[in-house]
């Protein structure tokens, strides 16, 4: 009996921390980080609100809605969405929200250090979804390597010390890759995958893109 309860204890971590770290968050994450390491943080407070506020709009909120509505519109549950083969539409949705921020940054011209976050995060989801069509990958893991290579190319450029934000960041990767396993949603090998993917696209999305 205490074996069941300590093991429905761990399954439902598991399923907290996959809730608390969605894949799409690594765009609003990259972008606090920016402000706080960077010569950033000089905007106004009210102007990085802003750009922090369309941001979430349409990396976090909107395609978590679109999302759900599929969901609940096929009857499936969050383990069911998990399979290979229905994580299709859900890719393109996230897509199609990501290029729409991407294009009203651009729009208002907002700075391109910032605007390169969202397309690293936009990478990271477009070579998911391709990876996808033969090969489970994790993204949950793609966006946590999104970020510690978005970290690192920071570093470089703006010439901080990352180390701090980078051990967290790995051990949020460490928690979260174990939790996408006990859910039994992914493999090792594909988290570790996820995670090699998310930081090679942070990479080439900020300095080639």
């Amino acid at each position: 009996m205490r074996k069941m309860t300590r093991e429905k204890q761990i399954i439902l971590t598991a399923r907290v921390v996959s809730m608390v770290f969605t894949p799409f968050y690594l765009p609003l994450l990259g972008l606090v980080a920016l402000f706080s390491l960077s010569y950033l943080r000089q905007y106004e407070p009210g102007y990085k609100f802003f750009v922090l506020a369309v941001v979430y709009f349409f990396t976090i909120l909107l395609p978590t809605l679109l999302i759900h509505a599929y969901r609940r519109y096929q009857g499936w549950t969050l383990i069911e969405l998990g399979s290979r083969e229905r994580r299709i539409v859900p890719y393109v949705l996230s897509i199609l929200c990501y290029f729409t921020c991407l294009y009203v940054m651009e729009c208002m011209h907002i700075p391109y250090f910032m605007r390169s976050i969202v397309t690293s995060a936009l990478l990271i989801q477009v070579v998911c979804a391709l990876i996808n069509v033969w090969w489970k990958i994790s993204t949950h893991m793609a966006a946590i390597g999104g970020v510690a290579g978005a970290l690192y190319v920071f570093s470089e450029v703006f010439r901080f010390n990352p180390v701090w934000w980078f051990s967290l960041v790995l051990i949020i990767a460490g928690i979260l890759g174990s939790s996408r396993m006990i859910l039994r949603q992914h493999t090792l090998p594909q988290v570790v995958a996820g995670f090699t993917v998310g930081v090679a696209c942070a990479v080439v999305g900020i300095i080639y893109l």
